[in-house]
Formats: structure tokens, sequence, C-alpha cells
């Protein structure tokens, strides 16, 4: 972990290596009069929008839509199996769980076409309170149990003594990016009404404790928390009655799920802050976590080590080092296709648009592990057998 010293604000940066965009993106948050005590970020961290993915800002009574994202609450969940890989035969693999898992769940921007059952959906929420929630109220029943499309990922996994994992990347589907854009609105008109000392051009726009539209959305957003956590949770059941159906007898354990963009309150230092994590996740001490790699590399089960510096927080991934349109105009796919295909790994690379996802637009996972070992500690070390992309 490294020290560095911006606009008198300390940052504590666990890489060697920070992209130009990024780097900016750290200057600007270091200008928030609200930052409290120092900023983290993750080694995967990669530019995003307005906030870099992968970092770790804790605010005194302010919460920025934008150092959420608008893909709230999207997050990882992965299900361990009392059944080995080797005994799985490749044509039960691809024919019957691969093509039943893209038959129970619609993939990209496809929804449900049938309304799925209300026990399903987030309880203990006031939806006519809710105003982005209430407008959505019809489309959200279609969009639960849905992967949606970018980096989220359905894959089916070994451990090291072969035990067969399923792991899911999800989160709030358009629910997500519809409360997330709307806030930020409401943030920007807000900070131009009070004039603001925060510039509007670094696309910070925040929300003061206290007020009505601080609690709207923080209100939204825990829905939006719930609801992609209900979504991962309907799409592991579909995966594994697919699977039981064809691996008569397979047991599974409880789910672990962990996210990684989301707002929170918590107690750091001595005081009671806002803590945002957009690409990054919680890992207080004894706290399970989950870490992918790219397609076609290793995932990590970890345990948090609770430390301090980083506001008990850990990577979320591997972190990009191509934007997807470089990956899409300089990758070669049929590189990568022998490369997946070298390591035994049904995939769905079809064309050079699915180059956004390949694993040459990401960091190396190892690395990043690496340079988190006083975050985390490694449980489970987890490589693909089966990928399917959104």
């Amino acid at each position: 972990m490294e020290v560095k010293i911006i606009n008198n604000r300390p940052v504590k940066i666990w890489t060697d290596y920070v992209e130009e965009n990024a780097m900016q993106q750290i200057e600007n948050l270091t200008t928030l009069p609200f930052l409290f005590h120092h900023l983290a970020i993750m080694p995967d961290v990669h530019a995003g929008k307005g906030m870099p993915i992968g970092g770790v800002l804790a605010c005194k009574d302010a919460v920025i839509p934008n150092a959420v994202g608008v893909d709230i609450g999207c997050g990882m969940c992965a299900v361990k199996t009392n059944w080995k890989v080797s005994e799985i035969p490749q044509q039960v693999l691809r024919k019957e769980i691969m093509r039943g898992i893209r038959q129970r769940i619609p993939l990209g921007m496809e929804h449900h076409k049938e309304a799925q059952d209300e026990k399903y959906l987030p309880t203990g929420f006031d939806i006519e309170e809710l105003e982005v929630v209430n407008r959505r109220k019809n489309s959200i029943p279609h969009e639960v149990g849905t992967l949606g499309g970018g980096n989220h990922f359905i894959e089916l996994q070994k451990d090291e003594e072969d035990n067969l994992w399923i792991m899911i990347h999800s989160g709030s589907r358009n629910l997500g990016k519809q409360v997330g854009d709307y806030y930020n609105e409401v943030a920007a008109y807000q900070n131009r009404i009070w004039h603001s000392s925060v510039s509007p051009d670094i696309r910070l726009p925040f929300l003061a404790r206290g007020t009505r539209e601080f609690g709207m959305y923080w209100n939204e957003m825990k829905y939006c928390v719930e609801f992609a956590l209900c979504n991962r949770k309907l799409m592991m059941e579909r995966i594994e009655e697919v699977i039981a159906d064809s691996l008569k007898g397979i047991e599974f354990e409880p789910m672990i799920n962990i996210a990684h963009n989301y707002a929170a309150m918590e107690h750091h230092f001595g005081e009671d802050v806002i803590v945002h994590r957009k690409g990054a996740t919680l890992a207080r001490e004894g706290v399970t976590g989950i870490i992918p790699g790219s397609q076609g590399t290793a995932s990590y089960i970890v345990e948090g080590l609770g430390n301090p510096d980083s506001f008990c927080s850990c990577s979320h991934g591997a972190g990009r080092t191509l934007s997807r349109k470089a990956a899409i105009r300089t990758l070669d796919m049929a590189q990568e296709i022998a490369s997946l295909e070298a390591k035994g790994i049904v995939h769905a690379i079809r064309c050079q648009d699915d180059m956004q996802e390949a694993s040459g637009a990401y960091k190396d996972i190892e690395e990043v592990i690496a340079n988190e070992s006083d975050l985390i500690r490694v449980k489970t070390r987890l490589l693909p057998i089966a990928v399917i992309k959104g």
C-alpha cells in the first residue's frame, strides 16, 4: 500500500499503477469538502463515471449518487456443491446444464415474459414512497431473476478438490440505472441552487444528510441493493434446479453473497460516516467475500482481515485495463478463443464484440490478489469450466 498526498489529502493505494483518467478522478475526489480522513483505492482500480471503479470514499453527512453508480447493489454470489467436476460428462455439461441455464435465465437486455411471483421481490418497503421504484413497479417483476449484460456472468467452476461451484455476477438491472441517474440529476440541481463549492465539472453532485432528497435516495438505494440480492437468489435457485435435474443427488451449500456498489452508514476512525464502495467489497474481519477474475481466469473466495486503512474493504474483481471499445478494436478473437479452449472452458464467444469481456481486457487477477494480502485471506481458489456472459 502506497500513500500519496493529493490536495493535502491522504490517498492510500493498493497498486503500483493507476491509469491517467482514474488518477484524475482520484484528484477530483480529494477536492470534496466533506471527504473524511482519506481515500482508499483498491488494486483493481480503473476509471468510472465521476468516481473510479475500485474506490472507497468516506464522507461526513453527504451521499454522492455517482460514487455508488448506476448498477446499485451489483455484486457476487457463489454456491459450493458436493459433486466432482471430473464426474460430469461433457455432453451433460454442454447439452443439459448450460442449455438449461440459458433457457431458464434471460440474458443481456432480455426480461421474463411473465411477471415473477412477488415472493421473489424485496419486502418491508413502502413502494408508494419510493418515487422511481413506484414508477417501475410493473416492470420489476419481469426483471428479477435476469442476468443483464456487460460484465455480468454465470460461471460453473471447480475448486482445488474438484468440487463443482456456481458463481453469479449481477445487479439491480435497469431499476438501479433509473434510480442512479434520477438522483444524480436531483443532486446536480440541489447543488446548483445551493451554490455548492463542489465543481459540476467533476460529476460528483451530492445530497446532504438531513434533507428530504437524501432520505429519498437512501431508501431507493436500499431497495435496489435488496432487489439485486433477490435477483441473484432467484437466478441461483433456477440454476440449482437445472443442475439437480441432470446430477441426481447433488447437494448445495448455503449461498455466499456480497455486494460491491452501495453506500452505508459505518463507524471508522472514531466517527460515524457514509462509506461509498464503488466496485469495492466489504472486507471486515471474518466476512466472507468473492473476488472474481476475468473470463477464463481464477476467482477467489476470501475472508476479510478488517484493515482500517481500506475502511475494511478489498477489490471487487480484476479491474479493466482496456475500455470496451478498445478491447473490441485491439484484441485478437482467435487468440482469446484458443486460450479458453486450451483450458477446456465452455464459452460463447462468437464475434469481435465479445472481446469487450475477454481476459485480455482485464488485469491479472493473481497480481490483484497479491496486492491486497493485507486486506484479505484467500480461502478458496476457483477455476472456470463453463461461462455464460450477459
